[in-house]
């Protein structure tokens, strides 16, 4: 039953992130696709490596693990030509 419940999370959450990635709404969105996609790639590296005959599906969403949270921090982590102000300089200059 968990087995199942983690197969089919893993592909359905696979599908829906990658439509999502597909429509390309907005940076923010896609960034969230990412998110789906690591879900998904946990569900299915569990689901793998708990089966009986499923050991390299396993390893490919680790691999897979580590390219959606690459796609995470690119798409939800800092953009380009941010960057954190010191406590000191937040507030207005008296």
């Amino acid at each position: 039953m968990v087995l199942d419940i983690l197969e089919w999370y893993g592909a359905i959450a696979a599908v829906i992130a990658a439509l999502v990635v597909a429509t390309n709404v907005s940076t923010r969105v896609t960034g969230w696709a990412f998110v789906l996609f690591v879900t998904s790639s946990l569900a299915l590296t569990a689901w793998g490596f708990l089966s009986d005959d499923a050991e390299g599906i396993g390893w490919q969403n680790i691999a897979l693990l580590l390219i959606n949270l690459w796609g995470v921090y690119r798409y939800l982590g800092p953009q380009k030509g941010e960057r954190k102000q010191p406590a000191n300089e937040a507030g207005d200059a008296a």
